[in-house]
């Protein structure tokens, strides 16, 4: 028996064989069981909310680990048998690929899923599915991209020399689309820092009108007469934005002017009755008002509300309302409002 286990073919005995066979599959029927075992409890432990994490991550970590483990068990059992050169190079090879490749994914794996929660909450882009399929793919290619520097430097090859023309290409690629980049990343900018979300109404410069699309390369903006504006994303991130969808209320500030003939009890009055005017009115908050300059044709009042609204509509109904029940009480109390007059006064002269 012992001869029989010391034949040997291609330089290994039929121990060494065996040895082989045996390691291998010692190591595979171990994998399996932790498989079934920890995938199992990780699971269990995912659905009862015990794991930041969830069982959608787990399992496909899991997916690319476990090849990591089978190839980890055939390199450990290959060490039973006396390889030829070329055979033992081409398996240490494999070796480094498979490492370096199934370590990728799964750092692709966590990356994506963590940057996908981060982003949960902050998908107010119409096309942000778009966007967030770009920046996956981005990070793809910067984590398979050193996966492939470090194969190419783990099996012998200088990689000076690549990463330096990697860099001029990579220069010259950036000159020749520059303002497509540009446009691309102000998008991103606009995706992370949200100055504005569709159905925003903003003012860029002499330029209004709501958010309907926000795009990788320009935003559509619907004016309040009906046309649709396009503007560059480089555009709007090197402009200054007046964003009225997060305004929590409306200061309104406004004057009217009497007569100058209007009693002074009267005068008193009116900031009282505009106060009471105001605070009838729903959704207003009354600042002040107040008898303010002596002008060239009427004495002026400044008054201050505020519209606890955003809704540029609402503001102005409310607006409307005001002025109608400003105008209403100052006919019952008999006070006129101004407006400019010119008195001309004749004298009769008789000649001497």
């Amino acid at each position: 028996m012992e001869n029989l286990l010391n034949v040997t073919y291609f330089n290994n005995s039929i121990f060494n064989y065996i040895m082989f066979i045996v390691s291998l599959a010692a190591g595979i029927a171990i994998i399996k069981f932790v498989e079934y075992v920890l995938v199992r409890r990780f699971k269990m432990w995912s659905e009862k909310k015990q794991l930041p994490i969830d069982d959608q991550l787990i399992l496909s970590s899991s997916k690319k680990i476990i090849p990591f483990l089978y190839l980890v068990v055939f390199c450990f059992s290959i060490r039973n048998l006396t390889l030829i050169s070329i055979l033992e190079s081409a398996i240490k090879m494999l070796n480094v690929a498979a490492s370096i490749a199934i370590g990728a994914m799964i750092v692709s794996s966590f990356s994506l899923y963590f940057i996908d929660k981060y982003m949960e909450n902050r998908m107010h882009v119409a096309n942000s599915k778009t966007i967030m399929n770009w920046i996956n793919r981005i990070i793809e290619v910067v984590i398979w991209t050193i996966a492939l520097i470090l194969f190419l430097d783990n099996i012998g090859i200088k990689i000076t020399s690549l990463i330096t023309g990697l860099g001029i290409g990579g220069v010259a690629i950036a000159f020749a689309a520059q303002s497509i980049l540009v446009d691309l990343f102000c998008c991103f900018t606009i995706f992370f820092d949200k100055p504005f979300e569709i159905d925003d109404f903003i003012v860029v410069g002499e330029q209004s009108g709501t958010v309907e699309y926000i795009g990788m390369k320009t935003t559509r903006l619907r004016s309040l007469n009906g046309e649709q504006l396009i503007l560059s994303n480089h555009d709007l991130t090197n402009s200054r934005i007046s964003n009225y969808k997060t305004m929590e209320e409306r200061r309104v500030l406004f004057r009217i002017g009497v007569t100058y003939d209007t009693p002074v009890d009267k005068l008193k009055e009116i900031p009282k009755l505009i106060e009471n005017i105001i605070e009838d009115v729903q959704d207003v908050k009354f600042g002040r008002a107040h008898f303010c300059v002596y002008s060239a044709y009427s004495l002026d009042y400044e008054i201050v509300y505020y519209v606890l609204n955003s809704d540029y509509n609402v503001y102005m109904d409310i607006n409307q309302e005001i002025n109608f029940r400003i105008k209403d009480e100052f006919d019952r109390q008999g006070i006129e409002f101004a407006f400019p007059t010119q008195t001309l006064q004749l004298y009769n002269q008789s000649g001497s």
